[in-house]
């Protein structure tokens, strides 16, 4: 029987028996909607278009990821504005807010990446989530546009206090509505990147060589977006009413469903592959089970391991991981016991070293995960404070036109939208003269450079907001609003490299059947900055108000706080996040069989690899 390129292939690593779950990676086991085998006519470019969005000459063509993103966005990043003068919470609960919002999205990414690997499949998890999420948008709509679902009208920057703070009822509309939105994008995120890849089979050479320009292609749909829910759809909630924000948001999000389920017929499906947790799961009880035993001294001896035997120019090299030597103590899971009787052990009591070896990058990309928390706690800085900062200042650019303070967040995505096309066509070539790498730079001396940078962010808005609050308390007077917009234009210059360098990083270091959820780790590192910011003023108010009458953030005007020295923490946090990120990038080691692409060495040989040593360390100063 004849099988052609998008027939269903499995390589085999379990050896002899025992070991499951993980040990059987799919290399290219793709289905169209009904569930029969992919033709070639399906996946590519074609299907991809309808995942995310691109530009035309002549008009943007936006497809689901920039609606999706557009969407949420505009949500997103003007929701302090809602919660502060319309719900009436003070300033510090309504920066609390919009953070932990922000925070569950990215932390619900880790759900829909599991739904997916494991039993919906991408497509699937996003259609059903979409519509979450839209129902969300339409809750919120209604709750804004109808009177005695909101409280009554009052200025909280004249009345402060006074005002009638949300709650009963009209609070549970309100954060009922707020949630499945939540929930909805969540689960939504990391499913876009890897369904719009899963276009891309890696066995074709044709359609492989496109990923990377797939990928090019969603990031800058992300930054288009961005730039249209934080310039034209916040002016129209601002200038129209939230109402009439949270509408549009919703419609739009129906506009990104529409177009998805118009692509039914081009995808490819990766159909789910079972619980991804049970495999880890596995190892770890295999490996304390044997706790007392002695590895081999050699791997070769070690149960599935074939990198003695494998070709790493193969499509097979998918279902391989190759042996290290870190975390010695997991590799217990693999070790046979010789109980005289040969027979099919349990894969709960015998694993294979590529289970094995997932199981460790997993455990090594943690601290490198870490080090990115800071980095979005700066973030959250950006969609908070420092849009009520904006407030405080001068927002006429002229007589009839004044600049909605949320839309200063979208100088990042402008300058991602310019710099990225000069990043790839000046730096990288140049890089890769340098450096022998195919990307210029390996991602984790990406992560670093925008670590570095987004320090000098947080440093240029404790100045402004210093001299901001002293013209406003002295002078009486308000400075522009396009003095707080160097801060998100070095946060943007960081976020290309950092953003970009860890969802890279992750992408390459993940296997088939577990791509969406270690994307969706990605995303988890922005919940944990969010989280992690609305911490950090509670626990900064606790303190500041015991050393004083009033705490830095305590006050619904920014005059009476000390911003300034807020950020003026997170520049010492950042520094110190910086050196500690030093540290574990140069701890890390790639596995052989993941290692970034290497063009030449120094001397301009072919690299090879040794399953037993430690390759992949890289410097970042």
């Amino acid at each position: 029987m004849d099988h052609d390129n998008t027939s269903s292939t499995r390589v085999n690593v379990k050896g002899g028996g025992g070991g499951g779950g993980l040990s059987m990676f799919p290399i290219n086991h793709s289905v169209d909607w009904k569930g029969r085998p992919c033709k070639p006519s399906h996946g590519g470019m074609r299907a991809a278009i309808f995942v995310l969005g691109l530009a035309s000459y002549s008009f943007l063509v936006t497809r689901f990821q920039a609606f999706e993103i557009m969407a949420i966005a505009a949500v997103g990043n003007n929701l302090i504005s809602y919660v502060f003068d319309v719900m009436h919470f003070p300033l510090s609960t309504s920066a609390n807010i919009v953070t932990n919002f922000v925070g569950t999205i990215f932390l619900l990414s880790l759900l829909g990446g599991f739904l997916s690997d494991s039993y919906l499949g991408s497509f699937w998890t996003i259609i059903i989530f979409g519509f979450i999420e839209l129902s969300g948008f339409i809750l919120l709509s209604v709750q804004a546009h109808l009177p005695q679902l909101r409280p009554a009208d009052c200025n909280m920057r004249i009345a402060g206090n006074s005002c009638q703070e949300a709650k009963g009822f009209q609070a549970l509309i309100f954060f009922v509505g707020l949630y499945l939105v939540a929930l909805g994008s969540g689960c939504v995120k990391p499913n876009m990147l890897s369904h719009g890849g899963d276009q891309f089979p890696g066995d074709d050479p044709k359609q492989s060589s496109k990923l990377s320009s797939y990928f090019n292609a969603a990031y800058f749909s992300f930054c288009v977006g961005e730039l249209i829910a934080l310039t034209i759809l916040v002016w129209v909630q601002t200038h129209s009413g939230m109402h009439i924000g949270f509408g549009v948001s919703g419609a739009v999000m129906a506009m990104a469903l529409v177009s998805l389920i118009c692509g039914t017929t081009f995808y490819r499906n990766k159909p789910p592959q079972g619980s991804i947790f049970t495999p880890i799961a596995q190892v770890f009880v295999a490996a304390i089970t044997k706790r007392k035993q002695v590895c081999p001294s050699k791997p070769e001896l070690l149960h599935g391991n074939k990198s003695d035997v494998l070709n790493l120019n193969s499509s097979t090299v998918a279902g391989h991981l190759m042996h290290t030597e870190k975390f010695r103590f997991l590799d217990k899971a693999c070790i046979m016991t010789e109980d005289g009787i040969t027979r099919k052990q349990s894969p709960w009591k015998l694993c294979t070293v590529a289970q094995v070896e997932q199981v460790k990058i997993i455990i090594s990309v943690i601290p490198i995960f870490a080090c990115t928390i800071i980095f979005n706690t700066i973030l959250a800085q950006l969609q908070t404070f420092a849009v009520k900062q904006g407030s405080a200042m001068s927002t006429e650019l002229t007589k009839n036109f004044k600049v909605p303070p949320a839309s200063l967040q979208s100088i990042p995505y402008i300058t991602l939208i310019f710099v990225v096309p000069l990043y790839e066509a000046l730096f990288v070539p140049f890089a890769r003269r340098i450096t022998g790498k195919e990307s210029g730079i390996s991602p984790l001396q990406r992560i670093g450079i925008g670590l570095f940078l987004a320090t000098f962010s947080m440093v240029t808005a404790a100045l402004v907001e210093n001299n901001r609050r002293k013209m406003a308390e002295f002078s009486n007077q308000k400075i522009s609003i396009f003095w707080i917009a160097p801060q998100f234009l070095i946060f943007g210059l960081s976020e290309m490299f950092t953003a970009v360098g860890l969802i890279e990083f992750f992408y390459k270091q993940s296997v088939a059947g577990m791509q969406s959820f270690l994307t969706a780790m990605t995303y988890c590192s922005y919940s944990f900055g969010f989280f992690f910011s609305s911490v950090l003023v509670s626990v900064v108010n606790k303190i500041t108000s015991g050393l004083s009458r009033k705490g830095w953030l305590s006050e619904n005007d920014l005059n009476k706080d000390r911003l300034d020295l807020f950020y003026w923490l997170l520049v010492v946090l950042s520094v110190i996040n910086f050196f500690n990120y030093i540290f574990w990038s140069r701890w890390y080691v790639y596995n052989p069989t993941l290692e970034p692409t290497q063009l030449h060495d120094p001397c301009g040989e072919e690299t090879k690899f040794n399953s037993s040593k430690h390759i992949g360390d890289e410097t970042i100063v």
